[in-house]
């Protein structure tokens, strides 16, 4: 599969793209029931709400599955998915490439535990020659604003912000006047099991917490073009898989 002409002027000039019903809904539904035995395990490597939020607690809350590449042959199957690669091909105009460093995930919002994702860039936490990275959002069952949906603030990936727009911790601080005149523009779309959402390393985004009564699932990898190395020495400076 091949985007069209609309479908790639749309990623360029919104900074992310939806495919509704791309990935197979059996492969979801694998994925689905391997993170959930992850999950309930524990398996590290993981990321808590606890951790995330820096605060100490007894008891942990599993925020995201790291390392997911190397943890199950279905996650690896989907990660390497021969169909999507043309799409990425052309997102990038370069071969595709898994950044194993970032991402990697598989990502939850628990029911009440959950805590907020709070607005940010994902290019701020990463180390690469430039900014021609995108993360690829599978949904694994419906997400709507009440459990958590991501919201994207269109063609925030073209621009450019001073410091003092951001936290000591890089999030998009809320109560800056120019901040708030721009999240008002933000936007979204419910999923569902098998939608696709793409989007540049540099597109604003938040999920608020999850107020259902069940747990919402994603897998969420990011790819960068061949010829945007990582900063060597930095963390970005990872395992990697070519996508030839």
């Amino acid at each position: 599969m091949t985007l069209d002409e609309n479908q790639l002027k749309e990623f360029h000039e919104n900074g992310f793209l939806l495919l509704k019903n791309f990935a197979d809904s059996k492969l979801c539904d694998e994925i689905l029931e391997k993170a959930k035995v992850h999950l309930k395990n524990k398996i590290a490597p993981i990321e808590s709400e606890q951790e995330y939020m820096q605060k100490d607690a007894d008891e942990i809350t599993v925020r995201r599955l790291r390392q997911v590449y190397d943890r199950e042959e279905v996650f690896k199957k989907w990660m390497t998915n021969d169909k999507i690669r043309p799409i990425l091909i052309q997102l990038l105009n370069d071969t595709p490439v898994l950044t194993l460093a970032h991402h990697n995930s598989i990502m939850t919002k628990l029911p009440h535990d959950s805590t907020r994702t709070f607005w940010h860039q994902d290019r701020r936490y990463w180390n690469f020659e430039n900014d021609n990275l995108v993360s690829v959002w599978l949904a694994l069952g419906d997400e709507y604003l009440d459990n958590g949906l991501l919201e994207f603030i269109p063609a925030s990936h073209k621009m450019n912000f001073s410091k003092d727009r951001f936290d000591s911790e890089s999030n998009f601080l809320d109560e800056n006047s120019e901040n708030i005149e721009l999240i008002h523009q933000r936007t979204s779309n419910n999923l569902q099991k098998g939608d696709v959402v793409f989007f540049h390393c540099k597109t604003l985004h938040h999920a608020s917490k999850n107020h259902s009564d069940k747990a919402k699932i994603s897998f969420v990898y990011t790819v960068r073009a061949k010829s945007n190395n990582p900063i060597k020495g930095t963390r970005s400076d990872f395992k990697e898989v070519i996508l030839d």
